[in-house]
């Protein structure tokens, strides 16, 4: 029997593009469930080499506690706009500015939720302007650079985007990935459609992989910057991560005053490796942040 891909999306949702003060980004938009209390709106970031499609799995159950959920491709990420051999455009800052911009667009104050390069890009976006925010929630994102072992995979995959072709890149992957890998075929976002996945690949563009392979691999530590801002805090991860190992996440949690949630079963992407006890506990986060004025 045929498997649903996991790239279409969810019933209730829709697939468009949200027009910002800084151009437009592809997003999966899913409405609170009928019958249900609206209680917020969230925007999701995907992590490294990942996408909106990520969160597929959350969008129904949290639809389903009144969420509005919204996930957007970056600049330069599968289906949103980028330049291919412009660095520069994929500055840590620059991508910041798209998260304030894109929640702008939305109209109303979020709950903001990144998943690993996600979670950085968010914590820049909340450290420029905490105002749009009700909450932040990093997930399976540390306070600083990845694991020795993942930057030796990413520095791999620079130096190989720097003299090969996306489509020579992605051919070299899965030779080298072991039946484990190949059953999981993704990197980062942990879905499992492999066509999906290479198109996936292949619309990203290859300086934004760099640039951002990049700030994974220098990022400094900005958790006591963060834990000066006046908001919530959740640090979400698997019981298992090999790129951010757990008890720098516990600490940082500490260091944040942030609720802390392991997801039992659950690796880097506990959002597909566990989506309903993921929800579970994202909706019972924004639950108990609530709404806060704009300022």
């Amino acid at each position: 029997m045929s498997r649903p891909s996991t790239f279409v999306p969810p019933p209730g949702s829709r697939a468009y593009s949200l027009r910002t003060a800084r151009g437009e980004f592809a997003v999966v938009d899913a409405p609170a469930a009928d019958g249900v209390e609206p209680r917020g709106v969230a925007l999701l970031l995907p992590g490294f080499t990942g996408s909106k499609e990520d969160f597929n799995p959350l969008h129904v159950p949290l639809a389903r506690r009144g969420y509005r959920t919204v996930a957007v491709d970056g600049r330069g990420q599968y289906e949103s706009d980028g330049p291919k051999t412009d660095e520069s455009a994929y500055a840590q800052q620059e991508l910041a500015r798209d998260v304030l911009a894109q929640a702008e667009a939305l109209g109303e104050p979020v709950h903001l939720l990144g998943h690993s390069l996600g979670g950085q890009i968010s914590r820049a976006a909340v450290l420029l302007d905490h105002a749009p925010f009700h909450s932040l929630t990093l997930m399976a994102s540390g306070p600083a650079q990845i694991s020795e072992s993942q930057q030796q995979r990413v520095k791999l995959l620079r130096d190989a985007l720097a003299v090969m072709s996306m489509a020579d890149v992605w051919e070299a992957i899965q030779a080298m990935e072991t039946p484990e890998e190949t059953e999981t075929a993704s990197l980062d976002g942990g879905l499992d459609d492999r066509d999906d996945l290479r198109r996936r690949w292949l619309g990203t563009r290859p300086a934004q992989l760099i640039a951002t392979g990049r700030q994974l691999c220098t990022e400094p530590d900005r958790v006591a910057e963060l834990a000066a801002v006046p908001l919530p805090f959740h640090i979400l991860s698997g019981a298992q991560d090999d790129t951010w190992p757990l008890p720098l996440l516990d600490d940082m949690a500490v260091r944040l005053n942030a609720r802390r949630t392991v997801i039992e079963d659950a690796e880097h992407s506990p959002n597909t490796d566990q989506p309903l006890a993921t929800a579970r506990a994202i909706g019972d986060f924004w639950d108990a942040a609530g709404p806060r004025k704009r300022r």
